[in-house]
């Protein structure tokens, strides 16, 4: 073990502290896993990926949904020394020759769910040599994930690996366009881990379940490291399934889960239906946006009374401030306050670090924190906006606008690149959103600026819902919460919005349509 531990040493640690305790239980494929097994495996992993070539520093590309295999494979690279790089399972042919070019991958791991859009983009991929399968009936050329598991050796690769060593790429989900790698230490995700057990006052004795996509920074670095650092068990599904994952928690006692606000909806109204005792259930987390107070209602008459919130993005760790199960209700909508080793400003939007705003006013939100990531691979222009010093103090440039409240709770308005310029005046869309979202017929809304010759830009709404622009229109008219100017002058009707992995709708999708 190194003198500070890395991703690997907390994996290690765990399984030398608990060898016969169950740390991960995947039903689909009826896999269950002592912490000692799971090290072990990642050993195995880690040697058959240097067999195949893998050396320190190099790529290793998922395209997976959840599973064991996923959770080996992250281990197995900060073992080695490599480079983890998790792919979305959702991805077409083109934007996993984009991401895999980009972090220059030497190898990448699938599956046959995922087997399209890898093999429509393997042709144009510049630097993967290797290819594993975790599934029967293997592509002839390709490795077998088990296979290679089982001939490699059961021992620590002899690979010196530092807290200040790469452990992953993690390319944004992308709310603006192209996904940039971010670039994230050892260093940066073991003080995360510690930082969500602290918050989150995560015990050895607890029981998770992770449905949510492992190659999302949230549910991998803000749920399941955190558990496997302090003994917990872990329980992971193949994908969302509300059903499914109420019968679970029944099943394994599970007590505590992250989902976003859209998933627990889903859960609550799955449970009216589902005869599951979810009463094991102590914890909800969530993020990606704050959670609807009817939402929370129903949230705590079906399952626990304890929810908390984490608010970032996948730069800083991702979680930045966190919002406790005792400021659910008194501040409800806020983000929270910053979480333990973090450092939170409003300045004024793209200003230096010390032209923080009034307290009240909006601006953008800046953090500074031991889990920020290190750049972004192969953009120096966008790390030095995103990332700058003041007085020894690095700051990340969320591009959030957002504001403090009285007692110092964090409130998020909305994206600066959404903000929306109308006649001179400025319209945060979240506002127009919410009012939106209160007609009883409206289940999702967005709102956009787009082009207009006179204005400048106008405010659009794109909505999902059994209703139309004309009940809409007088259903904003008739609000005491909207001012002409941010009332929508056009109403587009969609089957639902663009979202990425951590449920944040993206934008800039719509305005292209």
């Amino acid at each position: 073990m190194s003198m500070h531990p890395t991703i690997a040493d907390t994996l290690e640690l765990t399984a030398e502290k608990y060898p016969e305790k169950e740390a991960l239980v995947y039903p689909r494929r009826d896999r269950r896993y002592t912490f000692a097994e799971l090290d072990e495996r990642a050993d195995r992993l880690a040697n058959a990926l240097a067999d195949l070539g893998v050396e320190k520093g190099d790529r290793v590309s998922t395209m997976l949904y959840n599973g064991s295999e996923i959770v080996c494979t992250v281990f197995a690279c900060a073992k080695l020394g490599a480079v983890f790089n998790p792919l979305n399972y959702r991805l077409p042919a083109g934007e996993v020759e984009f991401i895999c070019n980009d972090a220059e991958s030497s190898v990448l791991i699938y599956e046959d769910d995922t087997r399209e859009a890898v093999e429509g983009a393997r042709e144009n991929l510049d630097t993967v040599e290797e290819y594993v399968f975790i599934e029967e009936d293997a592509p002839d050329d390709t490795h077998d994930f088990d296979a290679i598991i089982e001939a490699a050796p059961a021992e620590r690769p002899d690979t010196v690996v530092s807290e200040d060593d790469v452990y992953a790429f993690i390319y944004t989900s992308g709310t603006t366009g192209r996904p940039k790698g971010v670039v994230h230490e050892h260093r940066d995700m073991v003080e995360h881990n510690l930082i969500c057990v602290a918050e989150g006052g995560l015990r050895k004795d607890d029981v998770g379940l992770s449905a949510l996509p492992l190659y999302h920074c949230a549910e991998l670095h803000a749920a399941l490291f955190p558990r496997i650092q302090v003994g917990a068990k872990s329980v992971v599904h193949h994908e969302f399934d509300p059903v499914a994952v109420l019968q679970d928690i029944e099943k394994h006692d599970v007590s505590v889960m992250f989902a976003a606000p859209t998933a627990w909806n889903g859960l609550a109204h799955a449970a009216e239906e589902v005869d599951a005792d979810t009463s094991s259930l102590r914890l909800g987390l969530y993020g990606a946006s704050p959670m609807p107070k009817e939402v929370l209602d129903a949230c705590m008459e079906q399952f626990c009374d304890d929810y908390l919130q984490a608010y970032g993005m996948t730069e800083i760790g991702p979680c930045g401030t966190f919002q406790h199960p005792d400021e659910q209700i008194p501040k409800q909508g806020s983000a929270g306050k910053p979480a333990l080793n973090h450092d939170l400003r409003v300045v004024e939007p793209d200003g230096a670090p010390d032209e923080e705003v009034e307290q009240g006013d909006i601006g953008e939100i800046l953090f500074a924190g031991p889990c920020t990531m290190r750049e972004y691979w192969n953009r120096p222009e966008a790390t030095a906006e995103s990332l700058r010093e003041e007085g020894g103090v690095e700051w990340y440039y969320s591009g959030d606008l957002g504001y403090l409240d009285d007692d110092g709770y964090l409130y998020v308005v909305d994206r600066k690149d959404d903000m929306i310029i109308t006649g001179g005046e400025n319209v945060y869309p979240t506002e127009v959103e919410d009012v939106l979202f209160s007609h009883p017929d409206v289940v999702e809304a967005a709102v956009v600026g787009e082009p207009h010759p006179e204005w400048g830009e106008q405010v659009v709404a794109y909505v999902v819902g059994d209703t139309d622009a004309d009940a809409l229109e007088s259903f904003v008219l008739d609000s005491d919460d909207l001012a002409d100017f941010k009332r929508p002058r056009e109403y587009h009707f969609v089957e639902e919005l663009p979202k990425n992995p951590s449920g944040k709708v993206q934008k800039f999708k719509l305005r292209e349509e």
